[in-house]
């Protein structure tokens, strides 16, 4: 089982923490969010980690060898020369793996309750990349079909909508509150991303054309009208993005919950 842990980000809603560190070694209930992750992955069977690095890199791989890799194997994805963002990093991390199995993708500033062996259990059985969802509010949402298929992408705030369907791109500028009353093929749910998915190896060859930084959602909004991506809601999801100083008293309760 293949997990990729996202720790290169500079952590600069977390200033004056990450000054001196980076964001996936900030403590929670004394211990480093990287360590917290680690750990739950090798609870849910996990065998293989990929962790990619960029702001004070030297400080997560010397923290991770120093406790022997956790008793799993865990590698490394070096981005100090240049941040890829979620598309580039996946697909710079992808070749780290030793086998061809699906990717379970996560963000190192998320807590969460959810079931990750489950989600990783149905993108075996379906063969399908799927993101973990949440009704939380925001302002940039992923648009998903009555099958769960991504379709599109919008902000709410300025109406900006991406999608591949034209059906879909026509409601840019049209107030969301409107589109259930709109004749589309499409019955379409609004979802927020939660920074959890699993990647299937099978999109590897269509990310060929795409070279150095790019959003894997970018990558995504290209390709799903001919290949599908799906989504997992969960309505007992509870999830806590440990983003700004004033959340961390908030992760301290959550993970003593």
């Amino acid at each position: 089982m293949n997990a990729l842990i996202f720790a290169a980000g500079l952590g600069t809603r977390l200033k004056p923490l990450t000054d001196t560190m980076p964001k996936a070694m900030v403590p929670i209930c004394g211990k480093p969010l990287v360590q917290i992750l680690i750990e739950k992955l090798k609870g849910i069977g996990v065998t293989e980690i990929v962790i990619n690095v960029h702001h004070f890199a030297q400080q997560i791989i010397d923290f991770v060898e120093a406790n022997n890799c956790f008793g799993i194997n865990i590698r490394f994805s070096d981005e100090t020369d240049q941040l890829l963002e979620t598309g580039g990093g996946l697909k710079k991390a992808a070749c780290l793996f030793s086998n061809d199995e699906p990717i379970l993708v996560h963000n190192v500033d998320i807590l969460s309750n959810a079931d990750l062996l489950s989600l990783y259990d149905e993108v075996l059985a379906t063969g399908t990349t799927t993101l973990l969802v949440s009704q939380r509010q925001t302002q940039r949402y992923l648009l998903f079909d009555d099958t769960n298929r991504l379709v599109g992408w919008t902000n709410i705030a300025t109406g900006e909508v991406r999608s591949p369907f034209p059906e879909i791109k026509a409601l840019e500028k049209q107030s969301h509150d409107l589109w259930p009353n709109l004749p589309l093929t499409f019955c379409l749910s609004l979802f927020a991303y939660s920074g959890i998915q699993v990647f299937h190896p099978s999109l590897l060859p269509f990310m060929e054309s795409w070279h150095g930084k790019f959003s894997i959602i970018d990558f995504y909004l290209s390709i799903c009208d001919s290949v599908p991506i799906r989504c997992h809601f969960d309505p007992h999801l509870n999830l806590l993005d440990v983003g700004k100083l004033d959340t961390i008293a908030k992760a301290e309760e959550f993970l003593s919950a």
